[in-house]
């Protein structure tokens, strides 16, 4: 089997490389070749017996998703975004990487099904960012996508574009709708969620975290290793059981940033907590506001995906995987 996966440099890319590196093989094949891609050089994984092809690439320049297919990987893992906050801040630079890059990849693959009847599986990263306020809660799976940022909006449309090249045969394709990420571990990036990350993170490591927003802020969460659960098991899913709605809202935890304080407490003790500055920011409480508080994802439970049950074990995650089990 030939993986490929793009985006292979960020936090989830590393880990999903890692974690097939770790088993070698993906829906009981082994894995022979993993290709991994990105806009800066991505790293090869550690303890892995087959080879690795490392590429420069970006989707969005001419010609580059054709490279990436053309040793005409099984399995393609579609990870590469720029994130919300960048997005919504530079108009032209969101729809060119998130929505006509993607439009390249699903191309190449098309025009490849063409000519060989090539259809790969294809897991595609969306997010819980294509549904926007007034929201229920929890929100159902059946509930409209109505975006309210530039990000939300260029993931919707590509949603729909898998749907349709998936429904036409051309490849075989899911799309996992990612709850936010938390405890991103490393630097943070420009994500307008990336304090939920932050406040527990910083004060985890002794140091100081802002809060952008209000404790009563509620949102739907799940660990770094939980999203790459549901990439593994998205790729190796019988997707007969999904139908033609290839698009699924991911199983989560939905805490307010209070409890999430909370957790912290009970896991790391009041010093951490002090370690948080409250600090209001206009801009990203508008775009917070709009924000999924918590699905009902009961089409992806059932069919499989699963996630944590309580921000102290979030935590305790990234204590194991980042922090070698100790504080």
């Amino acid at each position: 089997m030939h993986v490929l996966i793009i985006g292979a440099a960020g936090m989830v890319g590393r880990k999903l490389a890692a974690r097939l590196a770790a088993s070698g093989s993906l829906g009981g094949h082994p894995i022979e070749v993993m290709t991994l891609a990105d806009v800066v050089a991505p790293e090869a994984p550690t303890g892995y017996a087959g080879r690795v092809v490392t590429e420069l690439a970006d989707l969005s320049a001419p010609g580059a998703a054709g490279r990436l297919i053309a040793a005409r990987p099984d399995v393609i893992f579609h990870l590469a975004a720029i994130v919300s906050g960048e997005a919504e801040l530079d108009f032209d630079k969101g729809y060119r990487i998130n929505l006509d890059g993607t439009r390249y990849l699903f191309d190449a693959i098309r025009e490849a099904n063409n000519d060989e009847g090539y259809r790969p599986r294809v897991v595609f990263t969306s997010s819980i960012a294509v549904f926007g306020a007034p929201l229920p809660y929890p929100i159902p799976d059946d509930f409209h996508s109505t975006p309210l940022t530039s990000y939300g909006t260029q993931k919707a449309i590509c949603e729909l574009l898998l749907a349709d090249y998936s429904r036409r045969g051309f490849f075989d394709g899911i799309g996992i709708r990612l709850p936010t990420i938390c405890i991103r571990p490393g630097k943070p990036n420009k994500a307008a969620s990336g304090f939920f990350s932050s406040i527990l993170r910083e004060p985890l490591a002794g140091q100081e975290a802002v809060l952008p927003v209000s404790e009563d802020v509620r949102h739907w969460h799940a660990s770094p290793r939980s999203a790459v659960g549901f990439l593994v098991h998205g790729a190796t899913i019988d997707l007969e059981k999904v139908g033609p709605r290839r698009n699924l809202s991911m199983p989560g935890l939905s805490a307010t940033v209070g409890e999430q304080i909370e957790a912290l407490r009970r896991v790391a003790g009041e010093k951490a907590v002090r370690l948080i500055r409250r600090e209001p920011d206009e801009m990203i409480m508008k775009m917070v506001a709009g924000w999924a508080p918590g699905f009902e994802a009961k089409r992806a439970m059932a069919l499989g995906f699963v996630a944590e049950k309580s921000f102290d074990e979030i935590i305790r995650v990234h204590i194991e995987d980042e922090m070698g089990g100790k504080l």
